[in-house]
């Protein structure tokens, strides 16, 4: 497709049903929080989790995963070793995988850490405002888990974390903002397009994992895709796919439930039942 198509919503939902149809097996090295919230969203959108953080392991079945997911969120001593083992095997065997920076900024092992992650080349880079802005070295973090920014904030961030290093950069929150490096002819044009995504709830904040999750759905979503070409659009499409299907389900959800528990059940009903057209309805996309 030519670089100066933007991408719509019906790009995004054209990606669902060849995730579902795949079942990429996604190999999650993720915090201790939401391990059960992200293997279950995993299974629910369509895809298989599998949770092996062994030094001696994670290299091994990072390989034969269909993508990766690295999360920082609850970092133990052994994950310090086995984060940049399985993505160093990721790369090796041509397997995607995702940066999910949690909480990097003042804490200064996982901050160590996410840097030294970042020069290996991930394929997307998935976190809140004041994540995107800490790891681009543009901020200082925000409070824990929660951004103190807004994701247009972070824009600058996202679009210096693309150009440095050639992942999808996606910032989540109440609007979810994809950026990405356009290429043309297998080679970087050097054009920076930026992708909103408006959709979700307000409840979404609320329930441990959606955030964390999303990582995983990135993760799935670009393992679908892995076999089709180095396309960066494509990827970016990936990336937003995952992030519409999850807005989506989280809208879906609030029109019924109001409190966080059944929220959370609803939403994870939603990554189920949601298809295509459904997709379509739910969410704004636009190119800024």
């Amino acid at each position: 497709m030519p670089t100066s198509q933007h991408l719509a919503a019906q790009d995004l939902s054209a990606r669902l049903d060849p995730m579902r149809q795949a079942a990429p097996l996604v190999h999650c090295l993720t915090n201790t929080v939401v391990q059960t919230v992200t293997a279950n969203a995993l299974l629910a959108a369509g895809a298989a989790p599998a949770m092996v953080d062994h030094p001696e392991e994670a290299g091994v079945f990072a390989g034969v995963a269909g993508g990766v997911l690295i999360n920082t969120g609850t970092i133990a001593p052994h994950q310090v070793q086995s984060m940049p083992i399985a993505a160093r095997a990721a790369n090796d065997a041509g397997v995607p995988w995702v940066l999910d920076p949690v909480a990097v900024g003042f804490l200064p092992v996982r901050t160590g850490l996410a840097a030294d992650l970042l020069e290996l080349g991930p394929t997307a880079i998935r976190g809140n405002a004041s994540e995107i802005a800490a790891l681009a070295g543009m901020g200082e973090g925000g409070r824990g888990v929660d951004s103190v920014d807004s994701s247009e904030d972070a824009i600058p961030a996202a679009a210096e974390l693309a150009r440095r290093t050639g992942a999808v950069v996606a910032v989540s929150g109440a609007r979810d903002i994809i950026v990405w490096v356009e290429e043309a002819d297998g080679a970087s044009s050097g054009e920076v397009r930026t992708l909103a995504i408006d959709s979700g709830s307000d409840l979404m904040p609320r329930v441990i994992g959606t955030g964390c999750a999303l990582g995983a759905l990135v993760a799935a979503y670009l393992a679908s895709v892995a076999g089709e070409g180095p396309s960066a659009r494509l990827r970016a499409a990936a990336v937003g796919a995952a992030h519409a299907h999850s807005s989506a389900a989280g809208r879906i959800a609030g029109r019924t439930h109001q409190q966080p528990g059944s929220f959370a059940v609803g939403w994870m009903d939603a990554l189920s039942s949601l298809d295509a057209a459904a997709l379509i309805d739910e969410v704004s996309v636009s190119e800024l």
